[in-house]
């Protein structure tokens, strides 16, 4: 696949930045007259990488399965806080009258990640999924919480199970401080909505770091063909993991002279969040989760002690679960999984390359963390051949 015009564009304007092109403003403190923004950062495909074999959804996101929603709030103040909160709805409706089916799978369980265990027994979703940083995580539980409380038909509620993961900022952003707060989840889940979505340096990716250069939210999408069921499989991923960086089967790691066991530490976190169409009960969904950790795996990820690797995977094919009511649509057999697990595994390593090519560089705590440089990748990428002929 050729770039199109704008990704030509968005190259030259990069290479003429050395790279350090930004989709939002620089996380400076604020200034009276601030510049113009450069050109956004391409995602992968922009500059002709094609992940895999099965075609993405038409926005390459997450959100391509229909109803599901994305919100960010990026929390920044003073020269130390870089964080941020970031939230995944399955619909629109009431999430805990109108539950989904899901599941988890732990690659690495050196994390927090409140609510795990009811999803793990009962097999279901009843509150959006929140992402942010380690230590906020209590303060985003307990906000979500008077979310779903206070959400019209919740008035006799007397049990939630929110869902909160997170990985560690803390080379970029001031964890003691917990900085996220009720307004700023709130805020989040506001904001969320169908469509594209914002990547890289936003929302819970703001501080993230991964493979020792900039990390931050990714996504991307498969759909299958109709003779393998026509569904839908999307990922959304918050990096801040290390290891040794393959792009594409290309050592850009290496090339690029920074990776796990060099000058730095494979210790971090990553979350992946997989949403389908498909009706998968919740054994086949922590099955489709555990495959996300081979499309971890592609990119170089390390799994190192000190990581926590957790995916979360949800069905929104109604009537697998309703609150108070039985099943009433039945989940697809076993055998016609494997597609659903490709699928998987390519749009979890397609998400970990946007949230590297989209995170800008970002300055916290008296350090920097530059964002991949994307004109030396493109020349590594075309010496190995991971790039696509353009057109």
């Amino acid at each position: 696949m050729g770039c199109s015009r704008w990704a030509i564009v968005a190259i030259g304007v990069l290479l003429s930045l050395g790279g350090a092109g930004a989709r939002r403003p620089t996380y400076a403190d604020a200034a009276p007259s601030p510049p113009a923004a450069p050109a956004p950062r391409p995602r992968a495909r922009d500059v002709g990488l094609v992940v895999g074999i099965l075609p993405p959804g038409t926005l390459n996101a997450i959100t391509d399965v229909p109803g599901v929603m994305v919100g960010h709030t990026t929390v920044i103040r003073g020269d130390h806080i870089r964080t941020g909160v970031t939230a995944v709805l399955p619909h629109a409706g009431n999430i805990f009258r109108q539950r989904v089916a899901a599941a988890i799978h732990v690659g690495n369980g050196f994390g927090k990640l409140v609510g795990s265990t009811q999803v793990a027994e009962l097999g279901e979703l009843e509150t959006p999924i929140l992402l942010t940083s380690t230590l906020n995580v209590p303060r985003v539980a307990d906000a979500l919480i008077d979310h779903m409380l206070a959400t019209p038909g919740n008035e006799d509620v007397q049990s939630v199970n929110p869902l909160v993961a997170e990985t560690n900022d803390g080379q970029l952003n001031d964890v003691r401080a917990r900085a996220v707060g009720r307004t700023d989840v709130l805020a989040a889940l506001r904001a969320a909505k169908t469509g594209p979505v914002d990547e890289g340096s936003v929302g819970a990716g703001t501080g993230t770091v991964a493979f020792g250069w900039k990390g931050g939210i990714g996504t991307s999408s498969r759909r299958l063909p109709e003779r393998w069921g026509g569904h839908t499989v999307g990922v959304l991923v918050q990096t801040n993991y290390g290891g040794i960086l393959s792009i594409a089967g290309a050592p850009v790691g290496r090339e690029l002279g920074r990776y796990f066991l060099k000058e730095d530490v494979a210790d971090g976190s990553v979350i992946v969040v997989v949403a389908t169409d498909a009706p998968l009960d919740a054994r086949n969904l922590r099955r489709l989760a555990a495959r996300t950790m081979l499309g971890l795996g592609r990119t170089g990820a390390a799994g190192s002690n000190g990581s926590g690797d957790y995916a979360i995977a949800f069905s929104t094919a109604r009537g697998l679960v309703t609150h108070a009511a039985a099943a009433t649509t039945a989940p697809i057999a076993n055998e016609a999984t494997s597609p659903l697990f490709l699928a998987a595994v390519e749009a979890t390593e397609e998400a970990v390359y946007n949230s590297l090519f989209r995170a800008t560089t970002v300055t916290g705590r008296g350090r920097t963390v530059e964002a991949l440089p994307l004109h030396r990748t493109l020349e590594i990428l075309r010496r190995y051949g991971a790039l696509a002929p353009r057109k």
